[in-house]
C-alpha cells in the first residue's frame, strides 16, 4: 500500500488580537477576502460550498471551539481544513491544516490530476494566501 500524503501545515503570527483574527476566519464575507467566496457559518453541521478555481465546493463545518478552532469538511475526496488560533500576549499565531489526502497516485477527480501534483499547487497556494493576503487583511482592518 502507498504511504498518504502529509497534511499541508501553514502557521503564521499576526499583529492582531485573537478576536479580529477569528472575526475574519469565520465570517462569510471576511473569508472571501482572503480565500475564496462562500457561505460559511461557524456552526457545527452548517453545510455550505466554497467557490474554487475547480468549481462549487460542498462543504460541512464539523467543528468549532470559538475563538480558538474550526475544522471544515472540503470538497468530495476526504479533505479537511482546520484553523488553529492561539493567543499570545496582543498577537495571534494562526495554523492552518488542510489534510485528508490519499496516497500520491490517487486521481482528484474534480481537477483529474493526482493528489500529489494537487498537494503540490495547493501547498504553494496556502502559502501565499497564509503568509500574504491573510495576514495584509487580518493586519490591515
Amino acid at each position: 500500500m502507498t504511504e498518504k500524503l502529509e497534511n499541508i501545515v501553514k502557521t503564521v503570527t499576526l499583529n492582531a488580537p485573537i478576536e479580529k483574527v477569528w472575526e475574519t476566519v469565520t465570517d462569510a464575507e471576511k473569508i472571501a477576502s482572503w480565500l475564496m467566496p462562500n457561505d460559511f457559518k461557524p456552526v457545527e453541521g452548517h453545510e455550505f460550498t466554497i467557490q474554487s478555481p475547480f468549481g462549487p465546493s460542498p462543504c460541512r463545518v464539523e467543528q468549532v471551539d470559538a475563538p480558538h478552532f474550526v475544522r471544515f469538511a472540503w470538497d468530495t475526496d476526504g479533505w479537511f481544513v482546520t484553523f488553529e488560533l492561539k493567543e499570545i500576549g496582543g498577537q495571534t499565531e494562526f495554523t492552518l491544516t488542510h489534510g485528508g489526502w490519499k496516497e500520491a497516485t490517487h486521481i482528484i477527480p474534480k481537477a483529474n490530476m493526482p493528489a500529489e501534483a494537487i498537494r503540490k499547487i495547493m501547498a504553494d497556494g496556502w502559502t501565499k494566501i497564509v503568509d500574504q493576503k491573510f495576514k495584509e487583511v487580518v493586519e490591515s482592518q
